[in-house]
C-alpha cells in the first residue's frame, strides 16, 4: 500500500539582514542633517539678526560639517570589509578624494568666515581679528597649523600636481592629514560651541570620533598585525618576467587558511630600513595555493624598482585581501577578461581558478609590444587545459599593425560578437579601462557584470 503523504509545514528560514549602499547613504545623510539639527538647536538662526552674527553662524556651521566630512574621509579609507566589499576600494578612494577637497573648502570657509564675524562684532578689520585670535585664543594657532597641513594634502591631490611627484612623495604628504585632524580636533574640544555649553553634543562628537577611531585602530593597524603575526610572510624568491617587470614569491605559515581570492590584492609593505612605512597595492599574479604567494610588479617608481633587489627572506606585513574582482562576482558561464600591460597579473591568477569549460572564456591581451607581454607561456598553457581562447592586441596604436584601437565598441563587437551575454573582467591602465568601459557601455553590457580591478588608487 502506498504511504500516504502527510502535510509538512515549512518555516521559511529568518531574512539577515544586508548593508546596502542605500543603507550607507542614509546614514551619512542622516548624520550631516542632524548636524544641523543641533546647530540650529545652539540657536545658529537667531545669530543672522546681526551682519557679524551672520557670518559667526556661518562659520560655526562650516566648522561642523568640515569636522563631520574629515572624518567621513577617515571612514572611507579605513579598509573596512563591509564597505570594501560593498563598493570597492578605487570607489571608495575617489569619494574620499572629493569629499577631501569638499572638507578643504568648508574649513577654509570656516577660518574666513569667523574672523570676518568676529571683526564686525568687535569693530576692528579683519586681519587684527585674526592676530587676536591666533594669539589669545586657546588651540587657534594650533588648528590654524592644521589648516596648513590640509592646504598642503589639498593641493598635492590636484591631478596636475599628483602627476608629477613620485607616489612616494605624495603618500608622505598625505599622512600629514591625521595630525592636521588631530590638532582640529582639540581646537574643537576646547573652543567649538557644542563642547562647552551641551552635554548632547559633547557625547554625539565623542562618539563619532570614538567609532572613526575604532574602525582605523581594528583595520589599518589590528587586522594586518594580526595577519602578518600569523602568517609570518617572507621573500623566498624575486624572479625577472621581463623588461622592468618581476614577481616576489612570498612564504609563510598556514597559508591554506588564509582568506584570499585570486583576483584580490593586498597593500604591502617589505620591511627593510627605507621601505617598512610605504604600503602598496599589488594584486596577486597566481590563485592563492597554499604554498605561496605571488605577485608580479611593472617598475613605475622608486619603492617598484627597489622590489627586484629585495634580499630573500626579508619580512613582509600585508593589508588586506581587497578587492571585487573574484569568480564570486560572475553571473554567466560565458567570461570575456580584457588586460592591459601588467593588468594582467590579478586576471592570470582568476584564469587559474575558472573551471575547465570549453568555449567559455576569452581572454583580449593589449599590450603595446611584446616584451610588455607577461606571462605569455602561463597564459597559453592555461588556455589549452580550459578549452578558452586569448589573443593578443600587440602594437602601437596608430602604427601600420595597429592602424585604430583595438578596444573600442566596434572591435569589441567583431573579437567577441556575444561580447553582451558575458561577464567581463578587466583590469589595466586608467586610460584603457576607461576606454573600454565606455565601449561597454555602447554594447549594452550591464554594469552588474562589469568587474573592474583598477591598478591604482
Amino acid at each position: 500500500m502506498a504511504a500516504i503523504p502527510t502535510c509538512v509545514r515549512t518555516v521559511a528560514a529568518p531574512r539577515t539582514w544586508r548593508l546596502r549602499p542605500f543603507d550607507v547613504g542614509a546614514l551619512l545623510v542622516g548624520n550631516g542633517l542632524f548636524i544641523i539639527g543641533m546647530w540650529w538647536r545652539h540657536d545658529g538662526i537667531g545669530q543672522l539678526s546681526t551682519p557679524g552674527g551672520a557670518f559667526t553662524a556661518a562659520g560655526q556651521l562650516t566648522a561642523l560639517l568640515g569636522t563631520y566630512t574629515a572624518l567621513v574621509q577617515l571612514v572611507l579609507m579605513s579598509r573596512s570589509p563591509w564597505l570594501e566589499q560593498l563598493f570597492g576600494m578605487h570607489r571608495l578612494a575617489g569619494w574620499h578624494r572629493w569629499i577631501g577637497f569638499g572638507t578643504l573648502w568648508l574649513l577654509l570657509a570656516h577660518g574666513v568666515l569667523t574672523t570676518v564675524g568676529y571683526a564686525a562684532m568687535d569693530r576692528t578689520s579683519a586681519p587684527a581679528e585674526l592676530w587676536t585670535l591666533l594669539t589669545t585664543y586657546p588651540y587657534v594657532l594650533m588648528a590654524t597649523a592644521g589648516m596648513g597641513m590640509f592646504i598642503a594634502v589639498g593641493v598635492t591631490s590636484v591631478r596636475m600636481a599628483r602627476r608629477k611627484m613620485a607616489y612616494e612623495t605624495w603618500h608622505g604628504i598625505h599622512l600629514y592629514a591625521y595630525l592636521a585632524i588631530a590638532l582640529a580636533t582639540a581646537h574643537q574640544l576646547v573652543v567649538g560651541s557644542d563642547f562647552m555649553h551641551d552635554p548632547l553634543a559633547r557625547v554625539y562628537w565623542l562618539s563619532l570620533y570614538g567609532l572613526t577611531a575604532a574602525l582605523m585602530l581594528t583595520f589599518r593597524f589590528g587586522q594586518p598585525i594580526w595577519l602578518s603575526a600569523r602568517h609570518r610572510l617572507r621573500v623566498a624568491e624575486v624572479v625577472t618576467e621581463g623588461p622592468g617587470v618581476v614577481s616576489v614569491y612570498l612564504m609563510g605559515r598556514d597559508l591554506e587558511r588564509l582568506a584570499v581570492r585570486a583576483g584580490q590584492y593586498f597593500v604591502w609593505r617589505f620591511l627593510t630600513r627605507d621601505g617598512w612605512w610605504r604600503g602598496h597595492p599589488y594584486s596577486l599574479s597566481a590563485a592563492p595555493n597554499g604554498r605561496y604567494l605571488r605577485l608580479t610588479v611593472k617598475e613605475m617608481g622608486d619603492d617598484s624598482s627597489r622590489l627586484r633587489h629585495l634580499a630573500v627572506g626579508t619580512r613582509v606585513f600585508a593589508e588586506g585581501p581587497y578587492g571585487v574582482g573574484t569568480g564570486a562576482r560572475r553571473t554567466r558561464p560565458q567570461v570575456l577578461m580584457i588586460a592591459g600591460g601588467i593588468g594582467i597579473a590579478p586576471l592570470r591568477a582568476l584564469l587559474e581558478e575558472h573551471p575547465r569549460a570549453p568555449g567559455h572564456i576569452t581572454l583580449l591581451y593589449r599590450a603595446s609590444s611584446w616584451d610588455d607581454v607577461v606571462f605569455r607561456n602561463e597564459i597559453d598553457e592555461l588556455m589549452r587545459q580550459r578549452g578558452g581562447e586569448v589573443r593578443y592586441l600587440v602594437g602601437r596604436r596608430g602604427s601600420r599593425e595597429m592602424p585604430s584601437d583595438p578596444l573600442d565598441a566596434r572591435s569589441l563587437r567583431r573579437l567577441v560578437p556575444d561580447i553582451a551575454r558575458r561577464d567581463i573582467y578587466l583590469c589595466g591602465s586608467n586610460e584603457m579601462m576607461a576606454t573600454v568601459e565606455e565601449s561597454l557601455q555602447i554594447l549594452r553590457v550591464p554594469r552588474s557584470r562589469i568587474h573592474a580591478e583598477h591598478f591604482s588608487y
